[in-house]
């Protein structure tokens, strides 16, 4: 492979916004260097800005809401996300997804990443998720992944509710996250293999105004059972 066949290759595999911008960079630099002016310098300056402010917004909506968060067990509680309070990265973020969020009054999201131990979920893993939650009139867990469905994996169920899961003879409740049947409250990876995300949203609960009082035992445990080799 030669040198410039490499340098193809890695420049189509970066994102379409890099690619963009840095397209940009390099005209303000042409046209710096052949004027070799102040104007030339003032146009570089505003090109260098322009690319280096659209980048950094870029990175910081990309994901998730990047402040506001409150850790708990595996859960990261999102108290703010939807109150007038909401930082400008955080609107910024539900504009980019298209997103309404839940009022302070309305409810409270918590989304977990990885399981109790710190390891990120995996489609290829199957994972045990028991508990309770927090006093809710209802709640909804849904699992996402970060990436393209699997077509070859049709959608059996992406979500249970508090009204259709089974509990307990205590109120608790035990669902398996994984990508083969399982009996009981079973909800299905996405795809095959890769990262996922659940997302817990609490409707008319009384802990959204105060998500800092929380202990590890008032959210549902996320353990990892066993994966895939």
């Amino acid at each position: 492979m030669t040198l410039r066949t490499a340098e193809t290759e890695v420049e189509a595999a970066r994102p379409p916004t890099l690619r963009i911008l840095r397209s940009a960079l390099r005209s303000a630099l042409r046209s710096t260097w052949r004027r070799g002016s102040g104007v030339g310098l003032a146009l570089y300056a505003l090109a260098l800005g322009g690319v280096l402010g659209l980048a950094s917004a870029d990175w910081a909506t990309r994901g998730g809401y990047p402040f506001g968060g409150v850790t708990v067990g595996a859960w990261t509680l999102w108290p703010r996300a939807g109150s007038t309070a909401a930082d400008p990265y955080t609107r910024a973020v539900n504009a980019r997804r298209g997103e309404i969020p839940l009022a302070v009054g309305e409810g409270l999201l918590m989304t977990a990443a990885a399981d109790d131990a710190g390891r990120t979920l995996d489609a290829a893993c199957t994972y045990s998720i028991t508990g309770a939650t927090p006093p809710a009139r209802a709640w909804t867990l849904t699992v996402t992944g970060r990436g393209a469905v699997d077509p070859a994996r049709p959608v059996i169920r992406e979500s249970f509710t508090s009204t259709e899961v089974l509990r307990e003879r205590d109120g608790r409740f035990a669902i398996t996250l994984g990508p083969e049947a399982e009996p009981g409250n079973w909800l299905p990876s996405p795809r095959a293999e890769g990262p996922l995300r659940l997302a817990l949203r609490l409707y008319d609960t009384p802990v959204a105004a105060s998500a800092g009082s929380l202990d590890r035992d008032s959210v549902p445990a996320i353990t990892r059972v066993a994966c895939r080799s």
